[in-house]
Protein backbone atom coordinates (compact mmCIF):
# COMPACT_ATOMS: atom_id res chain seq x y z
CA UNK A 1 0.00 0.00 0.00
CA UNK A 2 1.40 3.41 -0.97
CA UNK A 3 1.79 6.27 1.50
CA UNK A 4 -1.15 8.05 -0.13
CA UNK A 5 -3.37 4.99 0.08
CA UNK A 6 -2.41 4.53 3.74
CA UNK A 7 -3.06 8.21 4.45
CA UNK A 8 -6.57 7.98 2.97
CA UNK A 9 -7.33 4.61 4.58
CA UNK A 10 -6.29 5.85 8.03
CA UNK A 11 -8.38 8.99 7.72
CA UNK A 12 -11.37 7.02 6.44
CA UNK A 13 -11.13 4.57 9.35
CA UNK A 14 -11.27 7.51 11.78
CA UNK A 15 -14.55 8.83 10.34
CA UNK A 16 -17.42 7.92 12.61
CA UNK A 17 -20.06 8.73 10.03
CA UNK A 18 -18.66 6.36 7.43
CA UNK A 19 -18.62 3.61 10.07
CA UNK A 20 -22.18 4.43 11.11
CA UNK A 21 -23.35 4.22 7.49
CA UNK A 22 -21.45 0.98 6.89
CA UNK A 23 -19.53 2.58 4.01
CA UNK A 24 -16.39 0.89 2.68
CA UNK A 25 -13.33 2.39 1.03
CA UNK A 26 -12.77 0.27 -2.09
CA UNK A 27 -10.33 2.19 -4.32
CA UNK A 28 -7.70 4.85 -3.78
CA UNK A 29 -5.76 6.10 -6.78
CA UNK A 30 -4.08 9.40 -7.57
CA UNK A 31 -6.99 11.83 -7.91
CA UNK A 32 -9.75 9.20 -7.62
CA UNK A 33 -11.47 7.45 -4.72
CA UNK A 34 -14.37 4.96 -4.63
CA UNK A 35 -16.59 4.37 -1.60
CA UNK A 36 -19.20 1.58 -1.51
CA UNK A 37 -22.41 1.44 0.50
CA UNK A 38 -24.76 -1.52 0.86
CA UNK A 39 -28.50 -0.94 1.11
CA UNK A 40 -29.82 -0.95 4.65
CA UNK A 41 -33.32 -0.21 5.88
CA UNK A 42 -31.65 1.86 8.61
CA UNK A 43 -30.52 4.29 5.91
CA UNK A 44 -33.85 4.56 4.11
CA UNK A 45 -36.31 7.39 3.87
CA UNK A 46 -40.09 7.05 4.07
CA UNK A 47 -40.47 5.61 0.55
CA UNK A 48 -37.89 2.85 1.07
CA UNK A 49 -35.04 4.42 -0.93
CA UNK A 50 -31.68 5.21 0.63
CA UNK A 51 -31.89 8.67 2.15
CA UNK A 52 -30.34 11.56 0.23
CA UNK A 53 -28.23 12.37 3.29
CA UNK A 54 -26.50 8.99 3.15
CA UNK A 55 -25.90 9.27 -0.60
CA UNK A 56 -24.58 12.82 -0.21
CA UNK A 57 -22.27 11.74 2.60
CA UNK A 58 -20.54 9.00 0.63
CA UNK A 59 -20.02 11.09 -2.51
CA UNK A 60 -18.82 14.08 -0.46
CA UNK A 61 -16.29 11.80 1.24
CA UNK A 62 -15.23 10.28 -2.10
CA UNK A 63 -14.56 13.77 -3.47
CA UNK A 64 -12.77 14.84 -0.30
CA UNK A 65 -10.53 11.80 -0.25
CA UNK A 66 -9.79 12.17 -3.97
CA UNK A 67 -8.64 15.72 -3.14
CA UNK A 68 -6.55 14.38 -0.25
CA UNK A 69 -4.57 12.26 -2.74
CA UNK A 70 -3.46 15.55 -4.33
CA UNK A 71 -3.01 17.57 -1.13
CA UNK A 72 0.47 18.51 0.08
CA UNK A 73 2.03 16.33 2.81
CA UNK A 74 1.15 17.53 6.29
CA UNK A 75 -2.20 18.96 5.26
CA UNK A 76 -5.78 17.77 5.50
CA UNK A 77 -8.82 18.64 3.45
CA UNK A 78 -12.28 19.99 4.20
CA UNK A 79 -15.22 20.55 1.89
CA UNK A 80 -15.67 24.24 1.10
CA UNK A 81 -18.84 23.78 -0.97
CA UNK A 82 -20.73 21.30 -3.08
CA UNK A 83 -23.69 21.03 -5.39
CA UNK A 84 -25.50 17.75 -5.81
CA UNK A 85 -28.12 16.72 -8.33
CA UNK A 86 -30.25 13.65 -7.70
CA UNK A 87 -31.16 12.10 -11.03
CA UNK A 88 -33.40 9.34 -9.71
CA UNK A 89 -34.30 7.65 -6.42
CA UNK A 90 -31.55 5.73 -4.62
CA UNK A 91 -32.98 2.31 -5.38
CA UNK A 92 -30.58 -0.61 -5.38
CA UNK A 93 -28.80 -3.23 -3.33
CA UNK A 94 -25.48 -1.40 -3.32
CA UNK A 95 -24.12 1.98 -4.26
CA UNK A 96 -20.73 3.20 -5.43
CA UNK A 97 -19.61 6.80 -4.97
CA UNK A 98 -16.77 7.87 -7.26
CA UNK A 99 -14.88 11.08 -6.54
CA UNK A 100 -12.44 12.52 -9.07
CA UNK A 101 -10.18 15.55 -8.93
CA UNK A 102 -10.66 17.74 -11.99
CA UNK A 103 -8.15 20.39 -10.92
CA UNK A 104 -5.88 20.61 -7.89
CA UNK A 105 -4.38 23.95 -7.00
CA UNK A 106 -2.27 25.18 -4.11
CA UNK A 107 -5.20 25.65 -1.72
CA UNK A 108 -8.30 24.27 -3.49
CA UNK A 109 -9.26 21.21 -5.49
CA UNK A 110 -12.31 21.05 -7.74
CA UNK A 111 -13.82 17.57 -7.81
CA UNK A 112 -16.68 15.80 -9.48
CA UNK A 113 -18.53 12.85 -8.08
CA UNK A 114 -21.15 10.39 -9.14
CA UNK A 115 -23.10 7.72 -7.33
CA UNK A 116 -24.02 4.52 -9.12
CA UNK A 117 -26.81 2.17 -8.00
CA UNK A 118 -26.53 -1.57 -8.61
CA UNK A 119 -29.34 -4.11 -8.33
CA UNK A 120 -28.77 -7.78 -7.55
CA UNK A 121 -28.61 -9.90 -10.68
CA UNK A 122 -28.14 -6.95 -13.04
CA UNK A 123 -24.79 -6.10 -14.61
CA UNK A 124 -25.76 -2.55 -15.56
CA UNK A 125 -25.88 0.32 -13.09
CA UNK A 126 -27.78 3.60 -12.97
CA UNK A 127 -26.20 6.91 -12.08
CA UNK A 128 -28.41 8.32 -9.34
CA UNK A 129 -26.51 11.46 -8.28
CA UNK A 130 -23.88 13.88 -9.55
CA UNK A 131 -21.80 16.24 -7.41
CA UNK A 132 -19.43 19.11 -8.00
CA UNK A 133 -17.34 20.03 -4.98
CA UNK A 134 -14.65 22.47 -3.95
CA UNK A 135 -12.29 21.04 -1.35
CA UNK A 136 -9.83 23.18 0.63
CA UNK A 137 -6.39 22.14 1.82
CA UNK A 138 -5.90 23.04 5.49
CA UNK A 139 -2.98 22.80 7.87
CA UNK A 140 -3.09 19.58 9.85
CA UNK A 141 -4.67 20.06 13.26
CA UNK A 142 -4.51 17.47 16.04
CA UNK A 143 -7.69 16.12 17.58
CA UNK A 144 -8.83 17.57 20.91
Amino acid sequence: MSDTQQRVASSFAAQGLMQTLGAELVLVEDGEVHIALAFSGHLSQQHGFVHAGAITSIVDSACGYAALTKAPPGSEVVTAEFKINFLRPAAGDRFLAIGKVQNAGKSLAVCTGEVRAFKHGESAYKVIALMQATVANVAYATKK
